[in-house]
């Protein structure tokens, strides 16, 4: 790698950004007129991290976590998920989606893994969002800002959420933001994987590893470099061209439905709530 490339600075300062991740979520449930949050806690680590930033938010009262192993999860994932909870004080309810999936696909045969994975994405939803209802509690969600960018999550599956806390850290960031919150090491010193079959990890599917896309990113989004300057630095440009790929593809799990324009406001491209009706006068 060369030597520029390798010395990018993703670094943040953690108590002024956990400062203001938890200003934000407490601004968040206060618009919203809730208490109580609900996420799903994996057990890796922008999960934990999403608990933790919600605890010192709100206090683990106000937080539940849901474990929703399929049959294909590792049991590992779970138990790291009951770590997490005990850590951070929260209650944490076991809900297996292995029947729902098995229900769905019943009758069929040679349903490829990336099927299988997208289903048990979306039951998690589904458990979350009935979660939710019963006991009015926000959905959160905890893709991080690699990711959103990358298209790397299941559209109306793990991406869906009310309030995203992590939206804005790199996958680096997420890492030692979760250490210096006091995530166990056992959570942040492991792979990453969506857990969606045996032995996927993230950085295996994707083909590169989280601290060089995200030394790419950085640039690419951040500080807006062209592919020519990114190539000065180092980077190859098959790795530059498949990483704008991903993320030209993925724009529409980004975006609002597509919607036509009939009339004077748009839902989505002329009327925007907080613009138009946010202290309208009654």
């Amino acid at each position: 790698m060369n030597d520029d490339v390798a010395k990018i600075d993703l670094s943040l300062d953690p108590p002024m950004t956990v400062g203001l991740l938890t200003t934000f979520l407490c601004n968040q449930f206060e618009a919203k007129g809730f208490q109580d949050a609900v996420l799903g806690v994996s057990g890796g680590v922008d999960s934990a991290l999403g608990v933790a930033l919600l605890v010192t938010a709100l206090g683990p009262e106000h937080v539940t976590g849901l474990a929703l192993p399929a049959a294909q999860s590792d049991p590992q994932s779970l138990f790291d998920a009951r770590l997490i909870a005990s850590t951070f004080g929260i209650e944490l309810i076991e809900k297996p989606i292995g029947a729902m999936i098995r229900e769905f696909f019943a009758g069929e045969r040679n349903v490829d893994r990336v099927r299988i994975g997208n289903a048990a994405a979306r039951f998690r939803m589904i458990r979350l969002f009935d979660y939710s209802q019963k006991k009015r509690a926000l959905v959160i969600g905890t893709s991080n800002k690699t990711e959103l960018l990358l298209g790397y999550g299941t559209w109306h599956g793990d991406l869906a959420c009310a309030i995203n806390p992590l939206g804005d850290l790199y996958k680096t960031q997420v890492w030692a933001l979760a250490d210096w919150l006091g995530v166990p090491e056992e959570v942040v010193g492991k792979p990453p994987t969506a857990d969606l079959w045996k032995g996927q990890t993230d950085e295996g599917e994707l083909g590169f590893t989280y601290a060089e896309v995200d030394r790419l990113l950085s640039l690419l989004i951040d500080r807006d470099f062209s592919v020519g300057s990114l190539q000065e630095l180092g980077f190859k440009p098959a790795f530059i061209e498949r990483v704008l790929d991903m993320i030209a593809k993925s724009q529409f799990k980004r975006s609002l439905p597509s919607i036509p324009k009939l009339s004077m406001k748009t839902v989505g491209i002329d009327f925007h709530f907080s613009r138009e009706w946010a202290g309208r006068p009654q």
